[in-house]
């Protein structure tokens, strides 16, 4: 798994869940997550937990299971719930390659 953090993005090569920073540095924006504005640690937080759901077999007794517990407390979210958002596609308009929103799309 490969998380790629650069000053304005984050991308995964095993999600297409992405994060960017929100227009006037206000935060950042992670595709799973919609209308939530997070600051730059719990942002690498949500993406890290769209990478470990991308795997298959998650479940309760899995051994990655209180980290994902962990994981999505600092978001807010129960274990199951943060894997059952996460596993969703991202939304329409969400351009994973680029790490920002498909400008055709909004257009």
């Amino acid at each position: 798994m490969t998380l790629t953090i650069t000053g304005t993005t984050m991308t995964s090569d095993h999600t297409a869940h992405t994060a960017r920073q929100a227009p006037g540095r206000n935060g950042w924006k992670v595709s799973w997550l919609p209308g939530q504005a997070l600051d730059r640690n719990t942002a690498i937080t949500a993406m890290t937990l769209a990478e470990v759901a991308a795997k298959d077999d998650l479940h309760e007794g899995h051994r990655l299971w209180p980290h994902i517990q962990s994981w999505a407390a600092e978001l807010g979210l129960t274990g199951p719930d943060a894997i059952a958002r996460a596993t969703q596609p991202p939304g329409p308009g969400h351009d994973h390659a680029a790490g920002h929103p498909d400008r055709e799309a909004a257009d």
